[in-house]
């Protein structure tokens, strides 16, 4: 049976939180009484066995109503603990919250100390709105645990987190911490139970009260941040306070993440190595280090770092795994570099690992092998399109492009609008300067999928490439443009077409906002060749030069340096 209301919700959240009074048995102490030696001397009747197995039943059945009903007589003539904690709880579930309230005080009386009582007392005084009473009842739990007050407000807040009426959780508790307005964990609870109600000023106040009442309070300072507009305001306060407690691994760990979705990496990986450095052995900051080190281009600490997470074993190894194996393939380690690729298993990495192994392959003339292992994979999973991509995308490097073709084709006809397959045999088809058939298979995708730039952008580039139709070219860019307006590659495509209609500063400005957004050596050789166009022929000279350093064997770029630079 599923409960749908506030008050189960509550009841559940509770019920998972600890309690908020469990001071423990001083040493030497009696041990408790046994509940066996508390239970009633009740004899079991024939009139008890009936009532109980009625109330049972209709429970049983969905009959809560009157499955509570009976329960409920039944535990105001038994007395017996267990059965008045059944009749509080089938009462609760039938939403007779009057006979559960009822059941359970019942049951409070028999058993005083029970945690579970006071919980569902809890859980019904505020779903009926009687916020003073539970206030009291709370206080009185309060004023027990000094002078742990302060601790105890904290487990008493976390067990009413998950309540769905986050205003009437504000008033009680705004009651409950009245009488400690000294108390900086008073002050802190406020501002969560504000913040969760809707109120961030009030939050906010309440958060600067406490951290000027204890300064530093790590928790205080990293919900002051959560108030904070994201980005810089968040990140200004969180490196002010760390200044002033260095020490405060929470609050670094939340300021080096910041970093991380500002995209200030290299900030960044300085603090995850400052947290490095406190903790040389957790797996989540080994791995942040080499993943940010990648990112600043430190392969070398990258690798160390990385290694290092593997060997730990804790966690999900396959993205480092990947990770190891981009670095050892760009480093000319082609043998380790299948090693790791081999090991990636499972997750978004497998399929990108499988394919980059298979390059790895090709580049060592193992493509037999290479195609084999595709060959399987398609074998293993024929309904996953990336593999067949993968396969052409390795005919087509392999410079097998009629087999690609073909092998294309044959794809095809088993699936004759699907989008990946038709883009696929697009270029394929251009390779073979079958231009006839690119188009056709182009605007066949542009028909199937007219939200998406993919077919727009290389039919407008290739017409643009081969200096054809020009204005409808830069129209179907232009498309492909406004569907997706930061995507580089299609920048690439506008500078390039603007250059084929001789508009060649408005070509270059395009193009190199496409290289800033990816530096890609056939966006480079594009650019160089505009400013060749211009007259600028030594700064042509020079981004050919770097791009050509990062990618020795693009066949685009290399082309395009022996046109011009001989």
């Amino acid at each position: 049976m599923k409960f749908r209301s506030p008050v189960l919700a509550l009841s559940l959240a509770l019920a998972s939180m600890c309690a908020w009074s469990q001071t423990p048995p001083a040493a030497g102490a009696p041990a408790p009484e046994k509940q066996e030696d508390r239970l009633p001397k009740q004899e079991l009747t024939g009139q008890i066995l009936y009532q109980f197995l009625l109330a049972e039943i209709a429970a049983q059945r969905g009959q809560f109503g009157l499955s509570a009903g009976a329960y409920l007589d039944l535990a105001k003539s038994t007395r017996d603990p267990r059965v008045v904690r059944r009749a509080a709880e089938i009462a609760f579930h039938a939403r007779q919250y009057d006979a559960a309230l009822e059941a359970t005080r019942l049951w409070l009386s028999l058993e005083p100390a029970s945690q579970q009582a006071k919980q569902m007392e809890a859980t019904l005084l505020l779903a009926n709105g009687r916020i003073d009473e539970l206030a009291g009842n709370l206080a009185r739990d309060l004023a027990a645990e000094a002078p742990n007050i302060g601790d105890a407000l904290i487990r008493m807040m976390r067990a009413f987190a998950r309540y769905p009426d986050k205003p009437a959780v504000q008033r009680l508790f705004d009651q409950l911490t009245e009488p400690y307005p000294a108390l900086p964990e008073a002050r802190l609870i406020r501002a969560q139970v504000a913040a969760a109600a809707g109120n961030p000023d009030r939050a906010r106040s309440e958060t600067d009260q406490a951290l000027a009442l204890r300064p530093n309070w790590e928790l205080a300072a990293l919900f002051k941040a959560e108030l904070l507009p994201k980005g810089a305001a968040q990140l200004d306060f969180l490196k002010t306070w760390l200044d002033a407690h260095p020490d405060a691994q929470q609050a670094r760990l939340a300021y080096a993440r910041g970093l991380v979705a500002e995209k200030n990496y290299e900030a960044a990986r300085v603090e995850f190595r400052r947290l490095l450095a406190a903790n040389p052995d957790i797996p989540d900051i080994l791995y942040a280090v080499g993943v940010l080190s990648l990112q600043v281009n430190d392969a070398a600490e990258a690798e160390r770092q990385l290694k290092r997470f593997v060997e730990i074993g804790r966690g999900d190894l396959n993205p480092a795994r990947f990770y190891l194996g981009q670095i050892a393939d760009q480093d000319k380690r082609p043998d380790e570099a299948l090693r790791w690729y081999d090991q990636v298993t499972a997750g978004e990495h497998a399929m990108p690992a499988m394919v980059r192994a298979t390059q790895v392959l090709l580049r060592q003339n193992k493509f037999d092998e290479a195609r084999a292992r595709l060959v399987a994979a398609r074998a293993n999973a024929p309904d996953d399109m990336r593999l067949v991509v993968a396969e052409a995308q390795l005919l087509r490097d392999a410079g097998r492009h009629e087999e690609a073709f073909a092998f294309l084709a044959k794809m095809l006809e088993v699936q004759p609008d699907q989008p990946d397959i038709l883009y696929e045999t697009a270029l394929a088809a251009e390779k073979l300067g079958k231009l006839d058939e690119m188009e056709r298979h182009l605007r066949r995708l542009i028909a199937l999928k007219p939200e998406s730039p993919q077919g727009y952008n290389a039919l407008g580039y290739s017409l643009a490439d081969r200096n054809l139709r020009l204005d409808e070219a830069a129209q179907l860019i232009d498309k492909a443009l406004s569907l997706t307006p930061d995507d580089p590659f299609i920048l690439d495509s506008k500078g390039w077409v603007l250059f084929r209609q001789g508009k060649s500063a408005a070509a270059l400005e395009a193009l190199q906002a496409a290289f800033a957004k990816r530096p890609d050596p056939e966006i480079a050789a594009h650019i160089g060749e505009v400013l060749w166009v211009l007259g600028r022929s030594e700064e042509a000279l020079a981004i050919w030069r770097e791009a050509a350093k990062a990618h020795p064997t693009n066949e685009a770029l290399g082309a395009t340096i022996k046109r011009f630079a001989r």
